[in-house]
């Protein structure tokens, strides 16, 4: 392997063969910085470490360990031949071997004995082609993501102003999208049956934002009565899921959008319960839509594991055993295997919002701004610290207006 350059592009050759090898690395050498591999399993191992830094493999079929079509097998379930490209090098260039590479993902195919020219222009045209298409897709990504950062800025404001309204910090908000986004992709994991992607998961999870918007049609003696609520009392309480839903079903211009189906379905069903004894509607099992049953859970878990103005706040112990011993309402049972899958991740999210300082999270926020490259969980966690930011913002100015 030579020396590495990381301002100048690096080109993975994948060959059992030292002197192709050698002949590839002299051929491109001086303008791409070389990272070579003898098999298909060192190849993989390589682009498991290195697959965001690589801008192409030359890789070559017929290798001992793993071959060629292997990689590009791996490569595909991976999903790095979706930003890698691949040209594949080789002495055979049937039509059966060209047609099972191209179906496999290679952008170019190079026959042996190598061609300096063919190798050079192959290699630039195919770096190039892929740069150009990932500046077009950063683009793209760029504009959808102000579209959503707009729409979500917008759902946020409404939301946290239900939330301080009630008293309280503007973090239920954000810990029920956690949540549900967390259950969501666990139940995924467990079960096909609801079949839902990932766009669902987006969209359940800002939709949740939204399920108790109704709270703003509740009186204030009521919201934050300190003391347990008459029945008088419980019944103006609980029509705050009916509110809700109907101020989404007046948005008549706005009935067919995905997001306000969903978020009516929240709205409306988030305290039905999976035995029929929830309201408003009385609704029973997969009667209650599942982004609806979700988020109901979610919301259980966070306010036991929350603060209130009538409760001190549990452990994340003691409400897993609550909400399991059928104390806070049932459940569907798959939902409740998967908080129980997921409770290290559910106690990591609850306690991260909990206990970090604004000192931690603001030299978190610089570390966003220093680094490019984040892990998902890094990621969210410095998207829990930055949103956590913000909603004390919106704390201390809903504070000001209360006084």
């Amino acid at each position: 392997m030579s020396g590495v350059d990381k301002h100048r592009q690096k080109v993975l050759i994948v060959d059992d063969s030292e002197m192709n090898r050698n002949i590839l690395s002299e051929m491109l050498g001086d303008e791409y910085d070389i990272i070579e591999a003898e098999n298909g399993a060192e190849a993989v191992n390589i682009l498991r470490k290195e697959s965001v830094n690589i801008s192409l493999v030359l890789l070559d079929i017929v290798m001992p360990v793993m071959d060629g079509y292997g990689v590009l097998a791996v490569m595909n379930s991976r999903h790095w031949i979706d930003d890698v490209p691949v040209i594949m090098i080789s002495a055979d260039n049937s039509v059966s071997s060209m047609r099972r590479a191209y179906e496999l993902g290679i952008t170019e195919f190079i026959s042996r004995p190598f061609d300096a020219l063919i190798v050079r222009h192959r290699v630039v045209n195919t770096i190039m082609l892929y740069a150009k298409q990932k500046r077009l897709v950063g683009m793209v990504a760029d504009q959808i993501y102000e579209k959503e950062k707009d729409s979500s800025l917008m759902i946020n404001i409404l939301s946290h102003i239900v939330e301080f309204r009630n008293g309280e910090s503007g973090m239920h908000v954000l810990n029920v999208q956690m949540l549900t986004e967390i259950l969501l992709r666990q139940l995924v994991r467990q079960t096909d049956k609801y079949n839902i992607s990932k766009a669902d998961i987006s969209l359940i999870g800002k939709a949740s934002s939204l399920h108790d918007i109704g709270k703003i049609s509740v009186p204030d003696h009521i919201l934050n009565k300190p003391g347990r609520l008459t029945p008088e009392e419980f019944e103006i309480m609980k029509n705050h899921s009916v509110a809700g839903a109907s101020m989404l079903e007046e948005l008549t211009l706005y009935q067919d959008e995905p997001l306000v189906k969903i978020a009516y379905q929240i709205c409306r069903w988030h305290h039905e319960r999976y035995d029929g004894r929830g309201y408003p509607d009385g609704l029973k099992g997969e009667e209650i839509p599942i982004s609806a049953q979700i988020v109901a859970l979610a919301d259980v878990y966070d306010a036991l594991t929350s603060e209130r103005v009538y409760k001190k706040a549990f452990s994340h112990e003691k409400s897993m055993q609550m909400i399991m011993n059928g104390e806070c309402g049932c459940f569907n049972p798959i939902l409740l295997e998967c908080l129980q899958s997921a409770s290290e991740a559910i106690e990591k999210v609850k306690a991260h919002n909990s206990d970090e300082n604004e000192k931690q999270r603001e030299n978190l926020a610089l570390e966003l701004m220093q680094y490019e490259e984040l892990s998902a969980s890094e990621e969210t966690l410095r998207l829990l610290d930055y949103e956590r930011m913000k909603n004390d913002f919106f704390a201390s100015v809903s504070n000001e207006l209360h006084y």
